[in-house]
Formats: C-alpha cells, structure tokens, sequence
C-alpha cells in the first residue's frame, strides 16, 4: 500500500509539462492544447507565448502556471528522494503494529489521561492520510527487531542503566515537560553520519547503538521516540516526521510530540524544543510510529490527495 501510495502521487506528480498543468487546472481544454501544440511546431513559439497572443490564457495565467510547474517538479523530485532514502520493497506480515519497546527499559506505565483532550492539527498544515500497513518500512521495523536484541546483552547493561538513569530524572513530569527535558538531553550525543559511522548511506540506529556511538537525524529522532514511550508517553502523542528541509534542500527526520499545548518539534538541528506552528522551512513528506503511517500532500493539491485516497 505503501509503494502503491507513492506511485500514485509520484505519476501525478511527473505530470508537470506546461501544457498538461495548464488543462489540469481547467485553464484550456485538450483539444485547445494539440492545437497549439501544432501552432508551436510551425513557428517555434514557446508555448506559453503562443497561448497568450491567441488570448487563450492571460500573463497572469502564465506566470502562475509556470510558479506551479516549478513546485511540482520539486516536489516530484522530493517524493522519490524520501522513498528511496527511507523506504524498502515490502517484506510480508508486517501489516500491523510492531512489537513494542522492551518491558525492562520501561519506567512508567502508558497514561491514557495524557492523550485525553490533546489536538491533533495536521503537521505543518499539510493533509495528510492514515494508513497501518506498515509492510513498507522495513528500516523501522528492524530497528525495533534489533533493539529487542540490543537489551538482552550483557554487554549493553552499563550504557542502558545510564540511560534510564538520566530518563528517570523527567517521570512523572507532564508529556510536554518530559518532551523538552528527553531533547535537551540527547541533543547532546554527537552527530555522525551514516556512512562514516556504519559505511552506508541510510542506517536507522537503534538507541543503544546511538548512545554508544552517535548518529544522525533519524536517530535522534528513533532515540528520543523510544525515550517518551520508556517514560509512558502514548504511542498516539509520538510521531517521526521525515521532511523536505527548504533551506538546504535535503530530506530531513524529526519527533513530533502532541502535547497539551500543540504539537511540538523534537530536533537535533535545533537546540530547544519548538512549537511545529513557529517553523516554516519543512514540508512534511510522510510521519510514523509504531502503528501507522501517515503520507502529507499541500492542502492546497486537491487532486494529489484525492490520489492518495483513492489507492488506499
């Protein structure tokens, strides 16, 4: 469903000629296209040009049908990015949640009363579509496998006391007191790129092989997400978020805590904790926790998320 998903938004997407955005915004008909296109052929007029002198569409039609052609075609260029860099083919029998985090690194019981009244708001005014088919992400998948493996080590006893020691000091705090305290204290763990630290290009670490030897941005995120479920916040409140980073053009992965005061980014590229509302370089591409998916599209895109419903 997934890769289903993506198809269908990355077909739309592809569909950025001039022309065909222009008849998919109702601007001319088919017909009205294949006639200029022919007129083009003869003169070697740009098209947009030949539309305009025939009255077809106005300047402002141009200029605001090339600004959205434009977004398109970085859009597209996005969504294959995300999924070649966070997805893998599906693996069966991992359609619905994963197993949770192991009991013996648990502090606090899951607290239902801390979901109650909490909003929801779509990330980043995206819209976005639920899905528990999780079959798709095999990275996340097998990092909850590994992690599994990684408490039962002896080895790993001293570093996991650590970390539970330094998470006892935020329980029983509010989720979003307990948000900020687990931020501040593994935006402190270095940052190491994937292919110095494991020699390949996209590695979702475990939390104890991110406090044993540093990670990058998804693993901050997996790190902090695991933090606030050891500490009894709901699955339901906790999200990792992969973005398109605006500023540097780049797929980017963050935590989103829904607190009692609006949903909350979780950063290793920003110091403190910020409100989502207050940041405006990141368009959400797709969110996930434990049990569901969900994939983000412009509300403004009707039709792309029309796609996306319709191959559910």
């Amino acid at each position: 469903m997934v890769q289903g998903v993506f198809r269908s938004l990355r077909k739309y997407l592809s569909r950025n000629r001039f022309g065909d955005v222009l008849v998919h915004r109702g601007l001319l008909s088919v017909s009205q296209l294949q006639e200029a296109l022919d007129f083009q052929k003869k003169t070697g007029l740009a098209l947009g040009e030949v539309l305009v002198s025939r009255g077809v569409i106005s300047r402002w039609d141009l200029r605001t049908t090339l600004a959205l052609q434009s977004s398109l075609r970085m859009t597209a260029a996005i969504v294959t990015l995300a999924v070649s860099a966070f997805c893998f083919v599906p693996r069966p029998a991992m359609a619905g949640s994963l197993k949770d985090i192991p009991a013996s690194i648990t502090l606090s019981a899951v607290s239902l009363e801390q979901a109650r009244g909490v909003i929801q708001p779509a990330l980043f005014g995206t819209a976005e579509r639920r899905s528990s088919d999780l079959s798709s992400f095999t990275k996340w998948s097998d990092m909850f496998d590994r992690f599994n493996r990684d408490v039962t080590r002896e080895s790993n006893n001293k570093i996991l006391q650590q970390w539970k020691a330094d998470l006892s000091d935020f329980r029983g705090q509010s989720v979003i007191e307990m948000a900020d305290g687990v931020n501040t204290l593994l935006n402190k763990v270095k940052y190491i790129g994937d292919s110095r630290n494991w020699g390949k290009s996209d590695y979702w670490e475990t939390p104890v092989e991110f406090l044993t030897r540093g990670g990058d941005c998804e693993d901050f995120a997996i790190a902090k997400y695991v933090s606030l479920r050891a500490l009894g916040v709901p699955e339901s409140l906790l999200r990792i978020a992969v973005v398109k980073d605006l500023e540097k053009g780049i797929p980017h992965a963050i935590l989103i805590v829904y607190t009692e005061e609006g949903a909350m980014v979780l950063d290793n590229q920003i110091k403190r904790m910020t409100r989502a509302s207050a940041i405006t370089h990141y368009k959400p591409i797709f969110s996930i926790n434990r049990t569901a998916w969900w994939v983000h599209t412009d509300q403004s895109a009707g039709s792309a998320t029309q796609i996306a419903t319709a191959s559910r």
